[in-house]
């Protein structure tokens, strides 16, 4: 385990001072404009990123910290930090008690984390995006129903005619938030 972490932190390590871009799962991604894209993922239509479970909410996030609200594992829901509250994006309850019970509960060390885009970054995170003019690309299906198994935590970007819109897994149920 500990050489896969020197590795991930070796890899992210050149990325960053290469400015490059990183995508997940194939060589192309899904981004046309790729001088905009920080990290991608591929266009498998059926997988989804995950966020980190929590049991107790971050006491100082970064704002746009997103992630699966676990305090009540019968009631989980993903949530997003906009710099001055947590905002429900989850809409919805999901029970999520039996996955937890499989969950590592030990605390981590906040000064652990991996940081694409930059060689440092102050904000608090397991995995931190540090760019000022760069973005991540979400996972892209046609269909949330295209997911054989979702996890707890997933989020997806639904590229369907009609029916554009990003897409959070609470552990039960899918909630979607398309375009004001």
């Amino acid at each position: 385990m500990k050489t896969v972490k020197i590795f991930i932190i070796a890899f992210t390590g050149f990325s960053a001072s290469a400015f490059s871009q990183v995508i997940m799962g194939d060589a192309t991604g899904t981004a046309t404009n790729k001088s905009s894209v920080l990290l991608e993922f591929a266009n498998t239509n059926n997988k989804g990123i995950i966020v980190p479970y929590v049991r107790t909410l971050p006491a100082s996030p970064t704002q746009g910290t997103i992630l699966l609200d676990a305090v009540n594992a019968t009631q989980a829901r993903m949530r997003y930090y906009n710099g001055s509250s947590w905002i429900d994006m989850s809409g919805q309850n999901g029970n999520i008690a039996s996955i937890m019970a499989t969950q590592p509960s030990a605390a981590e060390s906040v000064n652990e984390k991996v940081i694409i885009g930059a060689t440092a970054s102050s904000a608090n995170g397991a995995v931190v995006l540090e760019s000022a003019n760069r973005a991540m690309v979400l996972p892209i299906v046609t269909d949330v129903n295209n997911i054989p198994s979702p996890s707890p935590g997933m989020m997806v970007y639904v590229n369907k005619t009609g029916a554009k819109r990003l897409a959070v897994y609470n552990g039960e149920r899918w909630s979607f938030w398309a375009p004001q």
